[in-house]
């Protein structure tokens, strides 16, 4: 319950001085969200823009009656569903909390005032940059490389311990393969490490 890891979070960009961290400080409330909860639906407006402080959630569609799972988020870091919150128009994507996850979240109407800051522009320009060569990579991952080689580069992005949380059904479907063959790649991989 420390709203101080989103200052810390937001210094990794750009600096603030202790006005504008104020100002940033007064525009979020606390919300925390239970493991599974659905933080927004398919069809449903974004309202808000978050702050993850501990956690993790993941972004999926609903594709004929199948969950497709998009990405995951690991805190500390920021999410929203873009398009939906910068139009206010309903969701295509839904958001889940995987685990416990205590966020920090601002309005829309928040968010358009903290945009009177220069420091926050910044911030979120190099934020959402960043959010961007992270899927234009992945997906180029995906399309070009082995199963077997996407798991090991997503071993070398995400902590061990966080692989761990994530069900193997949600794992599969982010990297596009089959369960069956990525609990064969996990045991081949184990195998590996021991001999």
């Amino acid at each position: 319950m420390n709203v101080e890891k989103f200052k810390d979070f937001i210094e990794t960009y750009t600096a603030l001085t202790s006005t504008e961290w104020q100002f940033i400080r007064n525009a979020f409330q606390r919300k925390v969200f239970e493991k599974n909860e659905i933080i927004l639906d398919a069809g449903d407006v974004c309202r808000n823009f978050y702050f993850m402080e501990s956690g993790l959630i993941r972004y999926y569609y609903n594709v004929d009656g199948n969950e497709v799972t998009k990405t995951f988020t690991i805190s500390p870091y920021c999410f929203t569903s873009r398009i939906s919150f910068r139009n206010q128009s309903p969701s295509k994507e839904c958001i889940q909390a995987i685990e416990r996850t205590i966020t920090w979240q601002t309005s829309f109407d928040n968010f358009k005032k903290l945009e009177e800051l220069i420091s926050w522009n910044v911030f979120i320009k190099k934020l959402v940059n960043e959010v961007e060569e992270f899927s234009e990579d992945f997906h180029l991952e995906v399309r070009t490389m082995t199963a077997e080689t996407r798991y090991q580069k997503l071993l070398e992005n995400y902590p061990d311990d966080l692989i761990r949380k994530i069900p193997l059904k949600l794992l599969s479907s982010f990297l596009d393969i089959a369960p069956q063959s990525l609990s064969r790649i996990r045991k081949k991989l184990r195998n590996n490490d021991e001999n």
